[in-house]
Order: C-alpha cells, then sequence, then structure tokens
C-alpha cells in the first residue's frame, strides 16, 4: 500500500471517528440527563455503555468504507475487532473515569460538560491503538 492510500485511510478513519464519537457523546449525554448523574460508577458505567453502541457502528463503517473490506464478516475477525476493541474499551473509559473521578474540574464547568471533557479525553487516548489494531490486526488485506 503506498502512502496516499494510508493518508486516505486516516483521514476515513478520523471522519468514521468523528461519527463514532457524536455517537458515544450523545449517549452518554442522554444518560447522564436522564439520570443527573454526571460521576462515580455510574457515569463509568454510562460511558462503557456508549462506547459498546459507538464501537459497533465503527466495525461496520471501518470495514467497509475506511478498510475497504467487502467479504462477508467471519468468526476471526470479529474475535480479532472485540479484542482490539476491549483494549480501545479500557483505554477510552479508563481515561475517561479517571478525569471524571480523580481530577479536579480545574476548568470551573458544570458536571455534565466535565463529563464531556472526560470523554474526550477517553477518546482521544483509544484513537491510535484502535486505528493501528484494526489496521494491521483486523482489517490488513
Amino acid at each position: 500500500m503506498n502512502k496516499s492510500n494510508i493518508i486516505i485511510q486516516i483521514i476515513k478513519f478520523g471522519f468514521v471517528g468523528a461519527i463514532n464519537t457524536i455517537i458515544d457523546l450523545g449517549i452518554l449525554n442522554i444518560l447522564m440527563f436522564v439520570t443527573g448523574v454526571t460521576g462515580g460508577i455510574l457515569y463509568s458505567v454510562f460511558k462503557a455503555v456508549s462506547f459498546i453502541v459507538a464501537v459497533t457502528n465503527s466495525y461496520f463503517m471501518n470495514k467497509r468504507w475506511t478498510f475497504g473490506i467487502k467479504a462477508k464478516e467471519t468468526s476471526k475477525e470479529f474475535s480479532q475487532f472485540f479484542l482490539i476493541s476491549i483494549g480501545g474499551f479500557i483505554i477510552n473509559v479508563g481515561a475517561a473515569s479517571v478525569v471524571v473521578n480523580l481530577i479536579p474540574n480545574f476548568l470551573n464547568v458544570s458536571p455534565q460538560l466535565w463529563g464531556n471533557v472526560g470523554a474526550l479525553v477517553g477518546t482521544f487516548f483509544g484513537l491510535a491503538w484502535n486505528f493501528f489494531g484494526y489496521k494491521f490486526i483486523v482489517f490488513k488485506k
């Protein structure tokens, strides 16, 4: 694969990532709004739920569009995706939970906005892990 193809894949991966971030934050904010919970263990559960929905969308969009894999899903491929995603999950939810539950709200923003800051930090840390894992392990051609 030449350098321009990798750049195109990175751009597509970023676009898919933006869509998944919207899905992730949308679900997280709905759960925080409906329950009024913006911290603690329940925040971590909400972040886990929103992450799982977003990563499921990620599988289909990245497989078909980013990496251009047209073949039918295989159990091996999905298992690899699942394992890479578990690593991304631990990084994403872990970083978000650390920000929200352990780092003082130095921006002095509302608890709900601070929950979003945590979610974005988690997204940032999981991004590189997911791209390289999906590209070189799951969707390699």
